[in-house]
């Protein structure tokens, strides 16, 4: 039975223990999964982004008839700013132009300024416009036909 012991005591299968046998255990926490933290929102804006959404181009244009009012328009939902000069036109056709223009503008949640006699600036909703012109009362005696 010698060898029945030794085997017992050498898998710890004896129920005999050393009474000054300490055992001696370290206190482990549990690891507590950490919670991610969410991402932080970053402000940033690639720089590509911002050159296609805000195009920097102004059309200028003399429309001949009223149907060039919706080529005028096409430019303005392309997110192009539109000076039309009507001074060509009779008022009559002037009139229906702007008032198509008007329509559009506000669809297009943009802006139409008049900037001149018989000169309109229409925007989209991508370009602000500050400022103002005054109209200036013209009289006959003070009209230049060079300008």
């Amino acid at each position: 039975m010698k060898i029945k012991s030794k085997l017992k005591t050498f898998f710890f299968l004896d129920d005999e223990f050393d009474e000054n046998y300490e055992e001696s255990y370290e206190k482990v926490e549990p690891v507590k999964p950490q919670k991610q933290q969410p991402a932080k929102v970053q402000n940033v804006v690639s720089l590509q982004s911002v050159q296609k959404s805000s195009s920097s181009k102004v059309i200028l244009v003399e429309p001949k008839s009223y149907d060039e009012a919706q080529d005028i328009t096409d430019d303005l939902k392309n997110k192009r700013a539109v000076v039309v000069n009507l001074q060509r036109l009779s008022f009559e056709e002037g009139r229906q132009i702007v008032d198509f223009l008007s329509g559009a503008v506000y669809a297009l949640g943009g802006d139409i300024q008049k900037i001149g006699s018989s000169i309109f600036l229409c925007t989209p909703d991508n370009v602000e416009i500050s400022g103002n012109i005054s109209e200036l009362v013209q009289d006959q005696e003070f009209q230049d036909t060079r300008w």
